[in-house]
């Protein structure tokens, strides 16, 4: 639709979409990589704690406790963090920030669909370079292109593939004069991080979320960390477009968090080991699982198309992520859950495949 109340670039937007929120309550929700086990016991005290006559006043807009203990977590300086409603806000305004320069960025033809949409809304150039046919990410394709930087998720998403940190840090050796955005949302699923290099490399940022290995996806908090240069230059797109971005009870919620991070390591073990479980059980059954690392799986099954896999678990009140794209149009994004939700979810692809092959 077009309003003649919009402003003319309205009309070009093509917004993100989003996993699926449904609002029934007895379904196996495994489409949108929330943590299956949630948060500490600590979290919810300190959320219950918090609620009292302070709200009516406004949070500190600099998340001045979370970012020191970020700051401390990564062994960094607080003027190396940048804090912000959610690891999408955090990219938007690195975006706006970092990216918008003559030359396109690059990021892979299959990652983060909200990318693009970061690009269109900002009018950023880009260029999208295919992953392999593996759907892994090669470099070497990316050293081919005249750009202003590149954004790569790691492990990507949907595969769920990690890169070699190694290859990481050679692109950077190799690339100063480019931006380079690493986006590890899931990161804590197996993962190496490249946090460490941020004093090495001023043109490095990375960007974290509490959504995934933290559990606080209803909370909407996330993180950026790179050379104090690049993170004022976030701060002044942040102040000029929302000076509060984090409320006071989600800056309590993921400093607690942090705090208590023991309890995130613990549950990201099981999460791995579930994603095993699932890898094997899946892998008899026929399916091709790509190597994950991270708190799903991208799977296929050659006899069945991938729509009609998602509608028959659909059924079940099993949800999975079907991406209705081209390259990938027969893959599901699973993410990994409980035990019992797992043991179901195996147990309903059984009788899928039975039935259909």
């Amino acid at each position: 639709m077009n309003n003649p109340y919009w402003s003319p670039f309205v009309n070009d937007i093509v917004p993100y979409t989003p996993g699926e929120q449904p609002k029934v309550t007895n379904l196996i929700k495994l489409n949108t990589n929330e943590n299956a086990y949630g948060v500490s016991a600590k979290v919810l005290q300190a959320l219950k704690d918090a609620v009292d006559d302070h709200l009516k006043l406004y949070p500190d807009p600099t998340s001045q406790q979370l970012c020191a203990e970020l700051a401390k977590l990564h062994s960094v300086d607080i003027n190396n963090i940048f804090v912000g409603n959610g690891s999408d806000e955090v990219l938007g305004f690195a975006f706006f920030a970092l990216l918008k320069h003559e030359k396109p960025i690059l990021f892979p033809d299959i990652t983060y669909s909200f990318y693009p949409v970061y690009c269109n809304l900002f009018s950023i150039h880009y260029k999208t370079i295919p992953l392999t046919d593996n759907f892994e990410i090669n470099l070497q394709e990316y050293e081919k292109e005249d750009c202003t930087g590149i954004v790569i998720t790691n492990p990507n998403a949907p595969t769920g593939l990690l890169l070699n940190p190694q290859l990481i840090k050679k692109y950077l050796i190799e690339h100063p004069q480019q931006v380079v955005i690493v986006d590890e949302a899931y990161i804590d699923f197996g993962g190496e991080s490249v946090v460490s290099l941020i004093n090495q490399f001023p043109n490095l940022l990375v960007v974290r979320t509490f959504s995934k290995f933290y559990g606080l996806a209803g909370l909407r908090v996330g993180y950026a960390v790179g050379n104090s240069e690049l993170i004022e230059g976030i701060r002044r797109v942040k102040d000029s477009f929302n000076s509060y971005p984090l409320d006071r009870l989600a800056q309590i919620a993921a400093t607690t968090a942090v705090q208590d991070i023991q309890w995130s390591i613990d549950n990201a073990n099981r999460i791995i080991e579930n994603r095993d479980y699932l890898t094997k059980s899946l892998q008899k059954l026929g399916f091709r699982v790509l190597d994950s690392k991270s708190n799903f799986l991208f799977i296929s099954h050659s006899n069945i198309a991938g729509d009609k896999l998602a509608a028959k678990l659909r059924e079940k009140n099993i949800l999975i992520r079907y991406f209705n794209t081209p390259r990938i149009k027969d893959w599901l994004r699973v993410t990994v859950g409980n035990e019992e939700e797992c043991k179901i979810l195996i147990r309903e692809m059984h009788i899928i495949c039975d039935n259909e092959l």
